[in-house]
């Protein structure tokens, strides 16, 4: 074999054998990328589900301030719900009305009156649920604008109730003398 071919031989062997080593590394780091992206998928699953149950909570304990308001309010009361719905990646959240069994669309299928009723039980939910806890103070504009007068006094004395249960502070900026209560401050 001559001396030239031996050298061709010899290069081809040193590639070859790089090469292996090379396929040994891949499939060693084909492995742990296996590896990696199973625990992935792991992690990816506990945190859905962890995610499910903290809306699961965060929707029993904002249901049951929405509708408690509500139904201190009015005669037949509503029932509220959030339906989250995952879409393009993100979850969104659907707030609904129901009453008779009846979904309701909470902008568009009720009345003025319950939406600011439920608008003020949804701060109040938010202010319950903060953490770090904050300072449990509402100030509030005129909440109450669109509610028929006839129920103005159950809004009143639900504003009473849930100050001494829930440890609120209200301050309310109101013209309407049915729904002043506690102490007033007249400008």
């Amino acid at each position: 074999m001559s001396k030239l071919v031996k050298i061709h031989l010899n290069a081809l062997q040193a590639r070859h054998t790089a090469a292996k080593q090379a396929v040994k590394r891949a499939r060693t780091l084909a492995r742990r990328a296996d590896t990696q992206l199973d625990c992935w998928y792991e992690a990816q699953s506990v945190l859905q589900l962890v995610a499910t149950e903290v809306q699961a909570n965060a929707h029993r304990r904002i249901a049951e301030v929405v509708s408690r308001c509500l139904s201190l309010v009015f005669d037949e009361p509503y029932t509220f719900n959030i339906n989250f719905e995952r879409s393009r990646g993100r979850t969104q959240a659907i707030l609904t009305l129901e009453r008779d069994g009846l979904e309701l669309d909470a902008m568009g299928g009720v009345g003025g009156g319950v939406v600011d009723v439920a608008g003020f039980a949804l701060r109040l939910a938010c202010l319950m649920l903060a953490r770090p806890q904050v300072r449990r103070l509402l100030v509030l504009d005129e909440p109450f604008k669109h509610l028929s007068r006839e129920y103005r006094p159950r809004a009143r004395a639900m504003l009473t109730t849930l100050a001494e249960e829930m440890g609120v502070q209200v301050i309310m900026v109101t013209h309407d003398t049915a729904l002043m209560c506690g102490k007033i401050v007249q400008l």
